[in-house]
């Protein structure tokens, strides 16, 4: 008997029962995770907050690439390694996964691999703090300006559904936000040339790393979104890629939908009212009218088919 495919993929309703209809016609309903049964009615939704990298762009693979671009050329090396310091992917992944920002990255590679030698300080290991913040400064700077070239390439796009999304919110009212944990001359770079002038300017709230003295996934830089917009942090929907990002927002009392990158895919996301592998274009996996409207809970890595003898998963 030909089965009968979820039309979105881990779709619920509020009640976390994805609806189906048989054969028959009738909806039926299956429960695909317990996450849905725990989600709590907050206040009306009243802004839309987004991360930058891996939200508004798929941004890991370029930061790798412009942190290996940095280590060859200040001639970075830590003492057991044959060559400068490169990061493969899964390396970083797992980088961007646990430890967040860029400075602290290198901080943490550092003192496990020991200090390196690099041009920045002709060829020897920084001395003391000092010198150890003035290497860390120094690649971080160096970091950013390759970075953006790359963004000022023309070959980066946002991902599918951003700017949909964001132009979704803008006339239905909401006030729109971008938190990153990311230097800010790189977000502001970053955005100025995905989203336009326009949104950039139109933004009512844009906060960086630089803007907080504590990183995702400490809740800080949501509250502080949540104050200078005016608003309760419940009256807030979050738009994040990863487990530090959606900690981050339900730290601060916000409800959070995850647009899952590859590297971030296998993980649990407790919490999170959506996840999903994109905003989407036409037809849309999330809609502004659905955001406002609290009614679905969604994963669409939970597969599932209805056929008049059962509910099967994949």
């Amino acid at each position: 008997m030909m089965a009968l495919s979820a039309s979105r993929r881990g779709m619920a309703s509020q009640s976390g029962l994805p609806c189906q209809r048989s054969a028959f016609g009738r909806r039926m309903a299956v429960k695909v995770a317990p996450r849905a049964a725990s989600v709590v009615m907050h206040a009306a939704m009243k802004a839309l907050i987004f991360d930058c990298d891996g939200v508004i762009l798929e941004s890991e693979d370029l930061h790798r690439r412009a942190y290996n671009a940095t280590f060859k050329h200040f001639a970075v090396k830590c003492g057991g390694e044959q060559g400068y310091v490169d990061w493969d992917e899964s390396f970083y992944d797992m980088l961007q996964n646990t430890v967040g920002g860029g400075k602290p990255k290198m901080r943490w590679y550092f003192k496990r691999n020991g200090w390196p030698t690099s041009s920045v300080l002709n060829g020897r290991v920084p001395a003391d703090e000092a010198e150890q913040a003035l290497l860390i400064d120094t690649l971080q700077d160096w970091k950013t300006d390759k970075y953006q070239q790359m963004i000022g390439s023309g070959e980066v796009e946002p991902r599918p559904g951003v700017l949909r999304l964001m132009d979704e919110a803008r006339e239905a009212g909401l006030k729109l936000a971008v938190c990153s944990a990311a230097t800010k001359s790189s977000v502001v770079f970053t955005l100025k040339n995905l989203l336009g002038e326009g949104r950039f300017q139109g933004l009512d709230c844009f906060l960086a790393g630089d803007d907080v003295d504590k990183k995702k996934p400490d809740p800080k830089i949501y509250r502080v979104a949540a104050e200078r917009l005016g608003l309760s942090p419940a009256e807030c929907v979050v738009v994040e890629d990863s487990m530090i990002g959606l900690q981050a927002a339900t730290g601060a009392g916000m409800r959070c939908i995850i647009t899952y990158t590859p590297s971030t895919k296998s993980q649990a996301f407790p919490g999170a009212e959506r996840i999903v592998c994109e905003l989407g274009g036409y037809p849309a996996n999330v809609t502004v009218k659905e955001l406002m409207e609290r009614r679905i809970v969604q994963d669409d890595r939970v597969n599932f088919d209805v056929t008049d003898t059962g509910i099967f998963f994949s």
